[in-house]
């Protein structure tokens, strides 16, 4: 509706590796002992807060871009929920830009404005088909604020991207993804995952202490 479509795209998307590899040198994924929102001890951490300069937010959202760019999504706008899918939806859509796809996008405050302009969008009007970006999944609560924001402006959510699938179990069998995709009938896009990172840990002499603990987490919570 905005740009031309989205066709002719697809390429497999073979960056998992190289994100992980990045994600671990810029210190966002990082190893030991970390209690999860769950009360769960993880022996990994990833924190995308720090890709927190304009070289490593420039690389970040060129990854988001990769992995956008091998799915025919068909999607008209990207949206990001504050707060950290505000810079990914801006830094995304400037890289697909730069690509030759051009495409609008907006995010929300978390506290509607009472003056100025008014309300809790900003940016351009949710239109069409739109994709959500954002870090991680953990409960599915952005993701859930974002769909009924997007609904409630006539427009209509496409997909979720995001960055890291911890592929980890929630209250239930399923994993915060897998339930994501199931209550909203929307697909999940992740540029990594638990499976990449443990397959990146496995041949890395620096890291591959960490691997068994890895494992055993994902044995114990993980999901398929």
């Amino acid at each position: 509706m905005y740009n031309e479509p989205m066709t002719n795209v697809m390429t497999p998307f073979d960056r998992s590796r190289e994100f992980i590899a990045f994600a671990c040198a810029r210190g966002v994924l990082r190893f030991g002992e970390f209690k999860t929102k769950a009360g769960r001890l993880s022996p990994y951490f990833f924190n995308a807060g720090l890709f927190n300069d304009g070289a490593a937010l420039a690389a970040l959202c060129d990854f988001y871009a990769s992995r956008i760019l091998a799915e025919e999504l068909g999607f008209d706008m990207i949206f990001g929920p504050a707060y950290k899918g505000i810079p990914l939806a801006a830094g995304t859509a400037m890289t697909l830009a730069g690509r030759g796809y051009n495409r609008p996008f907006a995010y929300n405050r978390k506290e509607a404005k009472d003056h100025g302009e008014g309300g809790s969008l900003i940016g351009a009007p949710l239109a069409g088909r739109v994709l959500i970006i954002d870090d991680v999944i953990s409960a599915g609560t952005s993701v859930g604020e974002s769909v009924e924001l997007i609904r409630a402006a006539g427009a209509t959510p496409a997909a979720v991207v995001i960055a890291l699938d911890r592929q980890e179990r929630g209250t239930g069998e399923l994993s915060a993804v897998q339930e994501v995709e199931r209550n909203y009938g929307l697909p999940v896009l992740a540029i990594a995952s638990l499976a990449d990172l443990i397959a990146y840990l496995d041949g890395q002499p620096e890291l591959v202490r960490h691997l068994d603990a890895v494992r055993d987490y994902r044995v114990r919570y993980g999901c398929t």
